[in-house]
């Protein structure tokens, strides 16, 4: 992970091709900040790590908010 404002300079992501990784993102979209960067990969490494705690049963809560219900 880099700098919020520019990312990894350019020299390491090439010199580390077989290690770099991508989180891919639309053109027209603002990037991604350094703390959501980090939980999407660290998601992704627990997730194809098969992470137990990932396949827990639940059931979701609702709640209401005046007339809406979620």
């Amino acid at each position: 992970f880099g700098r919020e404002t520019r990312g990894i300079p350019e020299y390491i992501l090439e010199k580390n091709p077989q290690t770099t990784v991508r989180i891919p993102m639309l053109e027209h979209l603002r990037s991604l900040n350094l703390s959501n960067s980090v939980a999407i990969a660290t998601y992704e490494i627990l997730r194809q790590r098969n992470y137990d705690g990932l396949n827990n049963d639940g059931v979701p809560t609702t709640f209401t908010w005046g007339d809406l219900q979620f």
